[in-house]
């Protein structure tokens, strides 16, 4: 073979039985396509593992919805969305539109709970290509008489799939286009301009549209593309987004020991929680989280502040749970009974409160099933049962389940039937107690099967453990978890921390509900840093995440003490006694945490995480950010500002990204602190600020732009 001769492939024939022929290159070892299309779509969101698990939202919501679609050449696209609920049986459509770097956007209503379906289709437009064309030669001068045969060529294709009325109206527009003596300026069918409601600048001139009108109109290029050929278009997903409740994206958590409730220091009971609705409502709190309510073994209790051995009047710890008043589905004798609970769940929901209970599945060695169902406990190898351990540390007044014992069906069973026999006393919110030491698919298995039963239903997972792992209990279903917020305390481990949980991939799925403190949980930001401290971390929860939860009494009396240096224990902790609390104190918070509350429900901004927005500023004591939200006509841009140095005041310049909160850049803003009252002329995007830790350590400002400031300026 001579050097560059070209090398073809050898066809040869074969019949088939039946006496077709097939006709192959030999040296082909791919076949040809079944079927093949033009345009490419990828990198769609919202996506979790590839639309094996849906993405979350809420009802009432908009979900941006974007790809990545393109094609081969210079004839663009028609993009749309296509979605339906679970429980509908037609699919809904909705035009996509373009950027500018072949990024297209949608939108997703959810309208009610479940599970919404969506994919995203894409199709050569033919149409828009060739009217693009045309337009561009009719300004060029050029003949037009063929390509007009062209385009009526295509009507009349897109006719076939047009309904009756859009059908006639086409075949109208396709004759005028064969027939149009004087090119694009020719007269538009009345029927056509009919249709589409024409209103270019000939019609506003009370002249007739022309042609050349009406093929630039929207409208047409809608109808037209959205009567493609289905089997030319590419189609992405399905995707999936599960609906929850609006609170399971905006809520406000106050953790509470009912046996700690009353006022005389005796143990307390759900009456004592009733009385105690008021103050929980006025800090302006929809979610009261109570520590388990039943019965506590008293096998190996523990005594105050986690002691191996109790005393005789100990009361041990609520997460060993059982003994012989009954297990998970059992209520504490002193708390009251099982009617007794349920008059203080509907009492709270008078008041728009939703009681939240908590599911903590262990078991105590007095619980009734260590004695009926052995076999579902850890044993060690001399055949007894393993108690709980964290080496070093260890509980012995738990015992763990074993969740892949023999009898494992049973077990997951019976633990369904737990969260259903709370569903059914109208519970619907529960916080999940150490979620990530029992298998992912338990937990995707049991999820599944409550939101088919109770689509409204909330968990917040409880899995300080590592990244991923917390982040794949959020794919798997849990509604809302806790982060390492607690432990982030410098400008950069702020604005890097919370920049994953709300901006990238992570936001689909896991949605970051923010704790200052918890009974485990007193960090040493919080045991040295006074009231400022403890005024700076309940706003940075409070306005860095739309969720939100404090352990109370404990963090508005500002409780502090360690049980020993070194230690995030408390001194007295709850967990291992009933303290009584003076909710009179000077010294509590309530006040300004109940601001803090009010302040987010009049804010939408602030009830949604996808707008945060971190802006510059010249001292890294000071960190600032924002969250614009723009709803119809309303807009809504509060920005925080925070001294994070709880010993010493701070000042510098906070650097405003003017665009990122919605302000024209050639107009002054008011800058209105809504914890102070105060309100300040400010201008342009550099703006100074001082703040004391003694007093408050934070404004947060509702910025507004076309109104006068009042007040002294900073």
């Amino acid at each position: 073979m001579q050097p560059g001769a070209e090398v073809r492939s050898r066809a040869h024939t074969t019949t088939d039985s039946k006496g077709r022929r097939d006709t192959r290159k030999q040296d082909d070892p791919v076949p040809l396509p079944a079927r093949w299309t033009r345009p490419v779509v990828r990198a769609v969101t919202p996506q979790v593992d590839g639309g094996r698990r849906p993405a979350k939202a809420t009802v009432g919501e908009l979900v941006a919805v974007s790809a990545d679609a393109f094609a081969d050449g210079h004839t663009p696209l028609w993009c749309e969305l296509r979605y339906r609920h679970e429980s509908a049986t037609a699919w809904s459509v909705t035009p996509m539109t373009q950027a500018y770097d072949d990024r297209w956007h949608g939108t997703l209503p959810i309208g009610q709970l479940g599970l919404h379906r969506f994919w995203v289709r894409a199709r050569v437009d033919e149409f828009r290509g060739w009217r693009d064309d045309l337009l561009a030669r009719d300004r060029a001068g050029q003949e037009l008489a063929p390509h007009l045969e062209t385009g009526a060529r295509l009507l009349e294709a897109a006719m076939a799939l047009a309904k009756s009325q859009e059908r006639a109206v086409l075949g109208e527009l396709a004759a005028a286009l064969r027939a149009a003596e004087r090119g694009l300026e020719t007269d538009a069918p009345d029927p056509v301009v009919e249709w589409l409601g024409t209103a270019g600048a000939a019609s506003q001139a009370g002249e007739h549209p022309s042609l050349g009108e009406v093929l630039a109109s929207v409208r047409l290029g809608a109808a037209v593309g959205n009567l493609a050929d289905p089997g030319s278009a590419t189609n992405a997903g399905p995707f999936t987004v599960r609906a929850d409740p609006a609170k399971a994206r905006f809520s406000s958590w106050y953790e509470m020991f009912p046996r700690s409730a009353s006022t005389d220091g005796t143990h307390g009971s759900f009456a004592d929680v009733r009385r105690r609705l008021d103050y929980v409502q006025a800090m302006g709190f929809d979610v009261l989280y109570l520590p388990p309510i039943h019965p506590i073994g008293r096998s190996a209790r523990k005594g105050r502040d986690g002691a191996t051995k109790a005393g005789p009047h100990d009361v041990g710890s609520p997460w060993a749970i059982g003994g012989p008043e009954g297990g998970h589905t059992s209520i504490h004798p002193d708390l009251g009974t099982l009617a007794d609970f349920t008059e203080l769940v509907r009492d709270a929901a008078r008041r728009g409160i939703d009681v939240a209970i908590d599911l903590a599945f262990q078991a105590s060695p007095d619980h009734p099933w260590v004695r009926e169902h052995p076999t579902w406990f850890l044993h060690g190898p001399d055949g007894t049962i393993r108690y709980a351990e964290n080496p070093p540390k260890r509980y012995e007044d738990i015992y763990p389940f074993d969740f892949e014992s023999a009898d494992w069906p049973d077990l997951w069973m019976a633990l369904l039937d737990v969260v259903r026999f709370w569903l059914a006393h109208g519970v619907r919110v529960f916080r999940v107690d150490n979620p990530h030491t029992k298998p992912f698919a338990f937990w995707e298995w049991l999820l599944a099967n409550v939101r088919a039963e109770a689509p409204e239903a909330i968990f917040l997972s409880e899995a300080f453990t590592r990244p991923r792992v917390m982040e794949h209990l959020g794919r798997i279903g849990f509604t809302q978890s806790y982060t390492y917020f607690t432990w982030r305390t410098s400008k950069w481990e702020l604005e890097t921390y919370l920049t994953e949980l709300t901006r990238s991939d992570v936001a689909s799925y896991l949605r970051p509900n923010l704790w200052p403190n918890t009974p485990d949980i007193l960090t040493e930001e919080l045991q040295h840093g006074g009231r400022g401290a403890f005024l700076a971390r309940v706003v940075l929860a409070a306005t860095l995440a739309a969720s939100y939860g404090i352990y109370g009494p404990a963090f508005e009396l500002q409780e502090h003490l360690p049980r020993e240096q070194g230690s995030e224990e408390y001194l007295r902790s709850e967990k291992y006694e009933v303290r009584s609390w003076d909710l009179e104190s000077p010294a509590s918070l309530a006040a300004f945490i109940a601001l803090v509350n009010r302040i987010r429900h009049e804010h939408r901004a602030l009830q949604f995480n996808d707008s945060l927005h971190f802006h510059r500023t010249d001292n890294d004591a000071l960190i600032a950010y924002s969250k614009h939200r723009h709803e119809g006509v309303t807009r809504d841009a509060v920005l925080t500002v925070l001294n994070l140095d709880h010993g010493f005041p701070q000042s510098g310049w906070v650097h405003i990204d003017l665009e990122a909160v919605g302000l024209r850049e050639d107009e002054p803003f008011v800058a209105h602190d809504l914890l102070s009252d105060a309100r300040y002329a400010w201008r342009g995007s550099a703006n100074f600020v001082k703040l004391d830790p003694a007093d408050v350590p934070c404004h947060v400002f509702s910025l507004t732009q076309g109104q006068r400031a009042t007040g002294n300026g900073q």
